[in-house]
């Protein structure tokens, strides 16, 4: 990756992740995936004849699963477009009002003007498009609410038993994928409209497939998307397959960030949660790549978790299985220690990885 002149005319250099919301088709079973298998809490509920929406928690993440009950409701045709889906990033502002307004008046393309929530004080909500059909939410909590997420108009419910947390901390990052021709245009957006910075572009080549990724960053580094581009003179590859099988550009994953990769990775898998495998060769090298400065390469091996390093660190990170019908959408565990990138050199040495492997396996058949 290369590092990039950062731009900090951020119009609210505070933004931070107030929550996700997904649209799904089954907002219980759903809730029932992360309580489960990630230990969340089941913080909060609200049905009503147009929807029903449940909220998990887990250190400072908050995820709203919200699923339609009418087909008036934006979800119903979101999700027949997308299937199940992030639909909208929302961000935690101290003046959403002023927010909207300086984003709008830069180039933001509005959905809804400011407006105070019913029954909570002054909290305010307003909402700017993303990219593709993904939202953003611009949240104004009420005076006297703590830091942690805002959720307005949903009341909260007996804490889960199975909540028990197994070390997720924050959203490190959301990856997004953008049809062709996209990726410039939207990074361009982010700077203008919200004051944003590209923080890092790379080209990323494996076998005959390549793509174009720069990421957007906050002021505060709270808010952190990686743009994906697929290159179309190279291979058609996971980026092409994406767009076509969901229908255009959206949040191909939600990364979460934990401080001990082994024991969060351990305990989730111990819940029932499968990740991609990752091929014994990987390992077999590793060590000539990378010394780890945490954990033992034992370790690694035995939950399938990768080692990458920058000029800053190391991180170690973890994909878990799509559970998505399409395969569109999927989770990752990430640890950083110090490392400010995002696991490209991965990409490749799992390439060599699985290239060897099966160059081994035809040698012995």
């Amino acid at each position: 990756m290369i590092p990039v002149q950062q731009n900090r005319s951020a119009i609210d250099p505070g933004l931070t992740v107030n929550h996700v919301e997904l649209y799904v088709g089954d907002a219980e079973a759903r809730m029932a995936e992360f309580v489960t298998g990630y230990g969340f809490e089941h913080f909060a509920t609200t049905v009503n004849r147009e929807r029903r929406s449940d909220v998990v928690c887990q250190g400072s993440i908050a995820l709203v699963l919200t699923e339609p009950r009418s087909a008036g409701h934006p979800a119903h045709d979101f999700i027949t477009a997308h299937g199940d889906a992030v639909a909208d990033i929302a961000l935690r502002t101290a003046d959403a009002a002023r927010t909207y307004e300086l984003a709008v008046s830069r180039g933001a393309r509005t959905v809804s003007a400011p407006s105070v929530t019913e029954g909570a004080g002054n909290g305010v909500h307003a909402v700017i498009e993303a990219f593709a059909d993904v939202r953003h939410s611009l949240i104004q909590a009420p005076a006297g609410i703590g830091p942690g997420p805002w959720l307005p108009g949903l009341g909260p419910v007996e804490q889960d038993s199975a909540g028990v947390g197994v070390g997720l901390e924050a959203i490190d990052h959301l990856a997004v994928c953008l049809p062709a021709g996209s990726l410039i245009p939207t990074v361009s957006y982010y700077e203008t409209a919200l004051g944003f910075s590209k923080v890092y572009e790379e080209r990323i080549e494996v076998g005959a497939q390549a793509m174009a990724s720069q990421v957007v960053q906050s002021g505060s580094g709270g808010v952190t998307l990686t743009l994906i581009e697929p290159d179309l003179s190279a291979t058609p590859g996971q980026i092409d397959a994406f767009l076509s099988d969901h229908c255009g550009g959206g949040v191909q994953h939600i990364a979460f960030s934990c401080s001990d990769s082994v024991a969060t990775v351990g305990a989730v898998s111990g819940r029932g949660v499968e990740f991609l495998e990752t091929p014994d060769h990987y390992y077999k090298t590793l060590a000539d790549r990378i010394a780890p400065a945490a954990h033992s390469i034992a370790e690694l091996q035995g939950l399938g978790i990768l080692l990458d390093q920058d000029h800053d660190g190391q991180l170690f990170q973890i994909f878990a299985r799509s559970t998505h019908p399409r395969r569109t959408f999927f989770l990752e565990i990430i640890e950083r220690l110090g490392a400010r990138t995002f696991g490209s050199g991965n990409i490749k040495a799992l390439y060599e990885a699985v290239e060897a492997e099966q160059t081994q396996t035809r040698a012995l058949s």
